[in-house]
């Protein structure tokens, strides 16, 4: 069953998801105050049995006093320790719901941006906000959650028991405590810089990580595996050392707390004897005695570890910072649409202008007119803007001018709407690593075995053991660069829409193929709108019209008028046929 998303409002508050827990939070806070409370039932029972024991030895009491009095610490120990479980059951679904509820903003986030800010986002990094801060973030909440009833509520209950006891003695003894705060709280500006540099290296680390096995035959090839090798030792090596430094303040500082706070047990065996001897500020017995003693060591053992909450605090509010700007509001993905997806209407271009981000100019006023039915060859010299054209008809990339579907502005269409519209093959074919089968239908249920035919891949599917269920590997990687293509272009086929845009989808396969793959494709397109985006002409003849792009302007015509009108077009074609290459540009 699909769970329902929840909606974080101001996702970038950390408040806002501690909102969306409060019924777990209340059951926390009732269990966590009644098991708090009920732990100095714990020092109080230790000190009546201790007199108990005494008064037995003394004749002042029998074996049975004793049995009664340990059946009823048995009991209530057994209640708050219940009271424990269900606040720790509780404080885990918050950590967990919260968690998820994290991811899936900093999930909805990413995947809404566009390509330009993914551009400019350390991969490695994302890799660490997506799983290392978000943990980071989330323990500390987690922790904060619990401390404050495991520290904060029962400290306050031990301090009421001990000043209940002897608020001198308690005073005193509890200014050891006081002074593990204060070092806690000097040194969290150091946690903080160091936990900062910590993550720092670790997206780094990352990021060297996924480049060496990204690129791991280039380096063979060329020779620079111990060059890189190297460098990723130099990572290796500065993360170990910031982790280690990160490490060393929030654990090892530990024990240093625990001292500092039971030093105040050395007062409280002078004066404590004192009381027990009636020399004292109060009159207390060997219960009393025992009470005090237990109360406060079990405070101090507890004040050490808030001292390591702060640590842990401010450890999250570095990982806090690092993924707060990608927690945005989340997109509502609408799949809601009154077009007909079935209609044929006609593509029409008009002055369109597309720039890069620092204003210059890749091409302007290219103008065209596609009907239902017509192949459109595109074409032009090395990075003249033919992919840029491609992206730019599925919302990619933002544009100047005019995109008509037959009376519709493209940019006013929803993302749901224009991937139901165009269809889509990139120059690159971003496999996943699936099945063959699942890369073509992406979930649909549609038989894939006449696409697969369409773009001849029966010879090579029957040299693969498990045929459509074969796995292509992190992006493709089982599959030659043919295969991969033509995986990519079933796909393309599979999900069909009114445009079709195809860049490039003959690159790696010899000419016969292409061929046979290019008359299938009129068939299953035959009334659709195909934009043919490739570098290799001699198919262009069988196309309806040719769009030519060369120094930021283009030329649209016929083949032969092509021939005619563009010298550069012409001088490019003819090369490629007279010399039979393919590959010719």
């Amino acid at each position: 069953m699909k769970r329902e998303i929840t909606r974080v409002e101001h996702p970038d508050h950390i408040l806002s998801y501690f909102r969306l827990e409060t019924g777990p939070l209340a059951i926390v806070t009732v269990s966590g105050i009644i098991y708090n409370v009920g732990m100095t039932a714990g020092p109080y029972f230790e000190g009546q049995l201790a007199q108990c024991l005494y008064d037995i030895m003394k004749g002042r009491r029998t074996l049975q006093d004793m049995l009664m009095l340990a059946g009823t610490y048995l009991a209530v120990i057994f209640l708050v320790q219940l009271m424990r479980c269900l606040k720790r059951f509780y404080v885990r679904r918050f950590a967990n719901d919260t968690s998820r509820n994290m991811r899936h903003m900093l999930y909805n986030s990413l995947v809404n941006m566009s390509r330009a800010q993914l551009e400019q986002e350390n991969l490695g990094s994302i890799m660490t906000k997506a799983v290392g801060d978000v943990d980071a973030c989330v323990e500390g909440m987690r922790k904060f959650t619990t401390e404050v009833f495991d520290t904060g509520v029962v400290l306050v209950a031990y301090l009421v028991m001990l000043f209940g006891y002897d608020y001198r003695l308690a005073f005193m003894s509890c200014g050891f405590t006081l002074a593990a705060y204060f070092i806690a709280g000097r040194l969290k500006n150091v946690v903080t810089s160091y936990s900062a540099a910590y993550r720092k290296s670790a997206g780094l680390l990352n990021q060297a990580t996924m480049d060496r096995v990204s690129n791991e035959i280039t380096y063979r090839v060329y020779g620079c595996e111990t060059q890189r090798d190297e460098a990723y030792e130099i990572r290796l090596k500065d993360y170990e050392k910031r982790a280690v430094r990160a490490n060393l303040w929030e654990s090892t500082m530990q024990p240093l707390y625990n001292i500092i706070s039971m030093c105040g047990v050395v007062l409280i065996i002078f004066f404590g004897a004192r009381n027990v001897a009636g020399q004292g500020w109060t009159s207390w017995n060997i219960a009393a005695f025992t009470t005090f003693m237990s109360c406060f060591a079990k405070m101090a053992l507890k004040s050490s570890k808030a001292a390591k909450l702060f640590n842990a605090v401010q450890k999250a509010k570095v990982s806090w910072k690092r993924i707060r700007p990608l927690m945005k509001e989340y997109v509502e993905k609408s799949t809601d649409s009154e077009i007909d997806f079935k209609a044929q209407e006609a593509l029409s271009v008009s002055h369109l202008q597309v720039g890069k981000p620092d204003g210059t100019q890749i091409f302007s006023d290219v103008s065209f007119c596609a009907e239902p039915g017509q192949i459109i060859g595109i074409t032009g010299p090395v990075a003249c803007g033919k992919s840029t054209l491609g992206k730019v008809l599925i919302g990619e990339i933002p544009y100047e001018g005019s995109i008509m579907v037959g009376d519709r502005e493209l940019s006013s269409l929803s993302e749901y709407e224009r991937s139901r519209l165009v269809s889509y093959m990139g120059h690159q074919p971003e496999l996943m690593s699936d099945t063959i089968e699942e890369n073509i239908r992406l979930g649909e249920e549609k038989e894939t075995d006449g696409f697969l035919k369409a773009v001849c891949m029966e010879e090579d599917l029957q040299q693969m053991p498990q045929k459509v269920k074969t796995h292509v590997g992190n992006g493709g990687v089982r599959l030659s660069g043919g295969q991969q293509a033509r995986v990519a272009l079933a796909r393309t086929l599979y999900h069909e829409g009114q445009i079709l845009v195809l860049d490039d989808p003959f690159s790696a396969v010899d000419r016969k193929t292409e061929a046979e793959i290019f008359r299938n494709l009129k068939k299953i397109a035959e009334g659709k709108t195909v934009l043919l985006i490739s570098h290799r002409l001699w198919l262009f003849p069988q196309t309806d019209r040719v769009l030519f792009m060369e120094n930021g302007h283009t030329l649209y015509a016929p083949h032969e008028e092509m021939l005619k009108k563009s010298d550069d077009y012409a001088q490019l074609y003819r090369m490629q046929m007279a010399g039979g290459t393919e590959d010719a540009e």
